[in-house]
């Protein structure tokens, strides 16, 4: 292969980052807000109907509502500088607000004067969650698959007895039977019916069709559920799909900023929503945490603090322009699983149509005009595939670790506590009626309360109790004074899988001890590394497995091969990019009769495909020593893993060494 081809190769491009044919971008953006509309405007008709606001404040409130959805979506999706993940995120208001928002209301007199102290609150709550969202991503490293797996799975599972409200005719249908028409009380034959004539449609959809079709199956479940419920009698002389609203609405409407006077900035007030955006800045790192997993893209900390920027960015502009704070809305995360349509585009577009339904009541409405047992039967399917994602999660890490275990067990069983038990008419779960208001704005969320249960005793059992979980592999890790007091086949057998198993290495570094530190055992096996006869350095980078080769997709990898690769993502290669990895690592080895050997923690797959891509124009002399650095950053990393105290990155020679060439 010659160096111009090479030279012009690039990697493609992530389907994250695909820019789809527009009307590909319209169809898939409208199929995510129809999925997502009723949970967009089920807070401020709650909200309202607490604080006794009018039906025209209403509608202020839901095409605000929308308009700043729209907006906030696209700043998550696209991102503008160290804001937005530049996921397929769509943003909404959190139910977390809910119950705060309404005791702030009542606390200040209720109707719309009471709003006032709301969106003051909003807008402090909002500016802090910007200024802590870079400490806050810190502690990505307290999310092992152990945790992110739990966390998938409970916000899946948590999801699913909203879509199952829906389906049996939803939440007004269940405590207000007498105010429904015959056929729509809740659990009645004509909700059900519908409900499982939508996931019907969706199966086969998603069965028999091909291409384009295929992908937009919820998006068709939902158009032909609303058409057949529109021809379904509702038991009073209509039928279960009506329009009437879509004749009655504006064609356009704006609300404006501080519509309803200007914010007053109270203690309490702001106290409660600093306390709501702590609790979404854990469901938000879930939500990114799926959404990576679903698109097989790697996160890391800047993504989670860029994330909860945009969540901060968009809670402030709710403030401003009469909505609520804002967090990645968990309900289109299984809509990117099943549709497999990864384009961050796709979500930016949606954003772009919920902007329009803000400016068009009218478009809203129709919009609207689809049934709780339908949009039911839909989330029902999305919601289930959340979980699946989550348990896809938890395969990777260790259950012969017991600790695993209970982690899982214990902070699934307490997110179930308050979905699983009956809730009062205003949607507080009964088992936590003892508990002051506050508090229980905490713990009706099974969302939240499981993670944090999921990230504190994952603290508790693998990060203080000792035995950290970085997945299947993982391994208790000893001090120096260890090391310095072992066998020598002991020591040998704990340092070799650092160098792929080298025993001449680990020989050589079990000879010269005592180690006053683990940075001095770092460096002595760095110099053995240099010092070893070219023969043996071949043969060191010979024992090198492809990057994403046939072996790591059969499972034939030793633990620490897995552990590089997987950090990188490379373990979850879209179609596309496995095919452009296998051709870069076949044309490096017959440039270079080796492996192609690249450090590949904290590392994207796109940063490893552009590396590969770039090392191929260089020499072999170059890419010899390039191979040995990379060589002794994988031992860093491991060495990291085993030893207490290694730091992983490069050594000073090794930073030299890389200047140098």
């Amino acid at each position: 292969m010659s160096t111009t081809t090479t030279a012009a190769k690039r990697p493609p491009r992530h389907p994250v980052d695909e820019v789809l044919p527009a009307q590909q971008l319209a169809v898939y953006g409208l199929q995510h807000v129809f999925a997502f509309y009723a949970g967009a405007v089920v807070v401020p008709i709650l909200l309202a109907g607490a604080i006794g606001l009018t039906q025209d404040q209403l509608i202020h409130l839901i095409n605000a509502d929308l308009f700043t959805c729209g907006i906030a979506s696209i700043l998550q999706s696209v991102g503008i500088w160290k804001i937005g993940v530049r996921l397929p995120l769509l943003q909404g208001v959190t139910f977390t607000a809910v119950s705060p928002m309404i005791i702030i209301g009542l606390d200040n007199g209720g109707g719309a004067d009471s709003l006032t102290y709301i969106y003051g609150a909003v807008i402090v709550a909002g500016i802090f969650q910007l200024l802590i969202a870079p400490y806050f991503s810190r502690l990505v490293r307290f999310f092992p698959p152990v945790v992110t797996g739990s966390v998938i799975t409970i916000i899946g599972i948590t999801l699913i007895p909203v879509a199952a409200y829906d389906a049996g005719g939803g939440q007004f249908a269940l405590y207000n039977p007498d105010k429904v028409p015959a056929n729509m009380t809740f659990g009645s034959i004509t909700n059900l019916s519908l409900a499982f004539f939508t996931i019907l449609v969706i199966l086969l959809i998603t069965r028999f069709a091909r291409g384009f079709l295929a992908t937009i199956a919820v998006l068709a479940g939902l158009v032909i559920g609303t058409l057949v419920a529109a021809f379904v009698s509702d038991g009073s002389g209509g039928n279960v799909a009506e329009f009437d609203s879509v004749k009655g609405s504006n064609w356009v409407g704006f609300t404006g900023p501080f519509h309803f006077g200007t914010p007053q900035f109270a203690l309490v007030p702001i106290l409660l929503m600093i306390v709501v955006m702590l609790i979404t800045a854990v469901e938000t790192t879930g939500d990114v945490y799926a959404t990576g997993q679903i698109v097989e893209k790697p996160i890391g900390k800047s993504d989670i603090a860029a994330a909860l920027r945009a969540d901060g960015l968009a809670t402030f502009l709710g403030g401003v322009m009469n909505s609520f704070p804002y967090t990645c809305f968990a309900e289109n995360v299984g809509l990117v699983r099943l549709t497999r349509v990864k384009s961050r585009w796709v979500v930016a577009t949606a954003g772009g149509i919920m902007i329009l339904l803000g400016l068009v009541p009218k478009a809203g409405a129709l919009v609207s005009s689809i049934p709780s047992c339908v949009l039911g039967g839909a989330a029902l399917v999305m919601f289930g595939t959340v979980a699946a994602v989550g348990i896809q999660t938890l395969s990777r890490v260790d259950f012969q670790n017991h600790r695993n275990i209970m982690i899982v067990a214990v902070s699934l069983g307490v997110a179930m506590i308050p979905v699983a038990l009956p809730q009062n008419a205003d949607g507080q779960s009964v088992f936590l009626t003892a508990f002051p208001d506050n508090v229980q704005a905490f713990l009706n969320s099974g969302i939240t309360v499981g993670s944090v249960t999921a990230i504190l005793l994952n603290l508790l059992l693998n990060y203080w109790g000792g035995a950290e979980d970085t997945g299947k592999g993982a391994r208790e890790k000893v001090n120096i004074t260890v090391l310095n007091t072992m066998t020598r086949e002991q020591f040998i057998a704990t340092v070799a899988p650092a160098y792929q198993g080298s025993s001449t290495i680990a020989e050589a570094a079990a000879d010269r001890r005592p180690f006053v530190d683990a940075n001095a055992l770092r460096a002595t096996m760095q110099d053995e590394l240099f010092s070893l006869p070219a023969a043996k350095q071949d043969a060191l980078m010979q024992s090198y497995p492809a990057l994403a080769g046939e072996e790591l997709r059969a499972g034939e990898l030793g633990d620490n091969s897995v552990i590089d690769q997987a950090s990188a993502g490379l373990t979850f290669l879209g179609e596309e990019q496995q095919e452009a990895f296998t051709e870069v690592t076949r044309a490096y080895a017959e440039k270079f009769g080796f492996p192609l050997i690249i450090a590949a923690r904290e590392l994207t797959a796109e940063q490893v495909l552009e590396q590969a891509w770039n090392r191929l124009d260089n020499s072999p002399t170059q890419e010899h020593a390039a191979a040995l650095l990379e060589i002794a950053k994988i031992a860093n990393h491991r060495l990291d893993d085993v030893v207490a105290d290694t730091a992983p990155m490069g050594s000073q020679r090794a930073a030299g060494m890389q200047r140098v060439y």
